[in-house]
């Protein structure tokens, strides 16, 4: 059979799709998987060696459509499931398709009137549920990402002060309610005594400049500096990742990295929390509980909408830098 899986965006949500694809591709005799996504997300998937074609949305909607048809589907495995993705499905009428139930009715209740009747499940686990049909179950392998090797980052790309381990500080998230204020980064560094690269991207770098101005010795800059799959390599090489709920988390958990997780304004009963499978999960959560507003957004906000912005102003950074300082030691002995 010729599978389409279609997600196309963001980093983290794709990452989280890579056990229907392996399941998929292992499970269903003959499985031939393709996989439709944003061209800017190709290059999460394009080593996957599960998935037989990438095809990514482009500019020109009548000729992605054409290339889509030609390739005479068996079944649309839909995993973004929204109005664009709609439109594909509409345009491929007589291929039938799955789509995954975002729950947005459920997520809706717990946001605005803090009624949680979200399932305890993982996204993974309902995106699985999408290919049931088909015989394929979890075998518990947790996520994929694959580095290709002219994106390795060798040792000598660091400073030689990081080049005997490092912790991995995520300092990046899509919207700021997901992230620590730069001042409490800051902080978090200064009680860190380890080398410290932190991570994120072009968007990030004048945050990141004034968190490693604490320390510029210890806590060097990488933001920027690095491609995704080059950033991917640093966080698989690390002795620990700290890192906001983003898209990093998801390629820690992918790496099966000991890691803590930094929650604001999103909680992981949305069901998208490091995702290791069978492994034992290897994630220490910080969060700030016992706030009435939170979760105030499944996605997030800019700034805080009540301005007080508890859910992260309140983290624990000592208890933070205390837990980071405990893990490298333990994976050291």
């Amino acid at each position: 059979m010729k599978f389409l899986i279609i997600r196309l965006s963001s980093i983290g949500d794709i990452v989280l799709t890579t056990p229907v694809i392996r399941c998929l591709k292992q499970q269903v005799t003959g499985a031939e998987v393709h996989f439709l996504t944003k061209e800017t997300f190709r290059g999460i998937l394009a080593d996957n060696p599960y998935i037989d074609r990438v095809i990514t949305l482009g500019n020109d909607w009548d000729k992605m459509i054409g290339i889509l048809v030609a390739e005479q589907y068996d079944h649309i495995i839909d995993l973004h499931h929204n109005l664009r993705t709609l439109r594909i499905k509409r345009a491929m009428n007589k291929v039938p398709a799955d789509s995954f139930s975002k729950l947005n009715l459920r997520k809706w209740l717990l946001t605005a009137l803090k009624i949680n009747t979200l399932p305890r499940l993982h996204i993974v686990d309902r995106y699985l549920e999408t290919v049931k049909k088909f015989g394929v179950v979890n075998d518990g392998a947790g996520l994929d990402y694959f580095i290709p090797e002219k994106d390795r980052v060798s040792p000598e790309d660091l400073p030689t002060s990081h080049q005997m381990g490092y912790i991995g500080l995520v300092i990046g998230a899509a919207l700021n309610t997901k992230k620590l204020p730069v001042v409490r980064l800051r902080e978090l560094c200064l009680l860190i005594n380890y080398p410290i690269v932190l991570l994120g991207g072009p968007e990030d770098m004048a945050d990141a400049v004034a968190i490693a101005a604490a320390d510029p010795v210890r806590v060097y800059n990488a933001c920027g500096k690095f491609r995704l799959n080059e950033s991917a390599d640093i966080v698989r090489n690390a002795r620990l990742i700290i890192t906001h709920d983003t898209g990093l988390m998801h390629i820690g958990a992918a790496f099966k990295k000991n890691m803590i997780s930094i929650w604001g304004n999103t909680v992981p009963a949305f069901g998208m929390d490091a995702y290791y499978g069978a492994a034992v999960s290897a994630d220490t959560r910080a969060e700030v509980q016992g706030l009435w507003c939170r979760p105030c957004s499944k996605i997030g906000y800019a700034k805080c909408p009540l301005g007080h912005f508890k859910c992260m102003q309140q983290q624990d950074v000592r208890m933070i830098a205390a837990a980071a300082i405990q893990k490298v030691t333990a994976d050291q002995k």
